[in-house]
Order: C-alpha cells, then structure tokens, then sequence
C-alpha cells in the first residue's frame, strides 16, 4: 500500500513538473517546439534518438557529426527526450533570459535622449571593451538579428522583442 501512495505522490510531482513546462511558454510557442520537435524526430515515434539528431543535421549539411556531440545533446535529457522533456530543456535554457522591460531599461542606458535607437558600431565597441566583453562573431551574431537602419541605429525596442519572444520574421 505505501508503494502505491508512493507512486502516486511521484506520478503528482511529474504531472505538477510538466505543467509547469506548459505554463512557461505561450500557446503559439509551444506550437512553434511541437513543429521543431518533429522536424528532429525523423521516424515519429514520439523520442528524439541519436540517429533522428544525425537525420536531422545530414538535412542541413552537416554530415559529419562526432557520436560524442550527439550522445551530449541527448544526454541533456537525462532519459528518453519526448516532447516535455524537449520542452524543459528549453524552458531551462531560456529561463536566464531577463524581461523585457529589464533589457529596455540597459539599452536606455545608452539612449539619453530617448529615441529607441542607439548606435550600432559605439554600441559594438562598448560590448566588445566593457564587462562580460563580446567576441567580434559574437557580437556579428547579435546583430544578425537586430532592426538596423540605413543609418546604422539599432530599434532596440524592436531588439528586446526579438529576444524575449522571438524572431517574428522567422513565421511569416
């Protein structure tokens, strides 16, 4: 009898865990993971294994991919990873980002006159020279994504946006 309490109480706590996984995304982005997760489970049985991940990298060019870098992106999971656990890994890997008014109120810093925009090659220079200092290709990477005007001024409201929500582009 106290097994089967027990079971239950583990069986609660799962349930409890997963709808927490659920709660942290919006119902439009957890769509957007059940299509990414699809994508990678190559035969559809519900797991991503290593051969779906080796599938999955073979379509987008890269054919070479060493058994040691797959078996760590599986092991992340730690067990089987269906579509919660594939969420949770997410949810955890996104969870360090700030909100969004957080990061507006950095970027302010560096807007004194309020006007949504700061410069784009003295903002490179302060990430690459100050703090937790940006390598040039992480900073080229950065910028891959923010709204750049002919001027070179990044809308770094439009920035923060893309960061906490996503590249709204990538669905159109």
């Amino acid at each position: 009898m106290a097994s089967k309490k027990a079971a239950n109480k583990r069986q609660r706590g799962a349930q409890k865990s997963c709808s927490n996984v659920f709660s942290m995304f919006e119902q439009c982005q957890i769509q957007e993971f059940k299509e990414a997760f699809g994508c990678i489970d190559q035969d559809r049985d519900g797991v991503i294994k290593k051969q779906d991940l080796r599938e999955t990298y073979g379509q987008l060019g890269k054919l070479n991919v060493k058994d040691e870098e797959l078996d760590e992106m599986l092991n992340e999971g730690k067990g089987p990873i269906n579509f919660t656990v594939f969420l949770t890994l997410f949810g955890e890997k996104l969870n360090g980002t700030d909100p969004e008014d957080t990061i507006l109120a950095a970027f302010k810093l560096f807007d004194p006159n309020g006007t949504g925009f700061v410069n784009k090659d003295e903002f490179k220079r302060l990430l690459m020279n100050q703090a937790d200092k940006f390598t040039a290709e992480e900073v080229d990477q950065a910028f891959s994504v923010a709204p750049i005007d002919v001027a070179g001024n990044i809308d770094y409201k439009s920035l923060c946006y893309i960061i906490t929500h996503g590249d709204e582009k990538e669905e159109s």
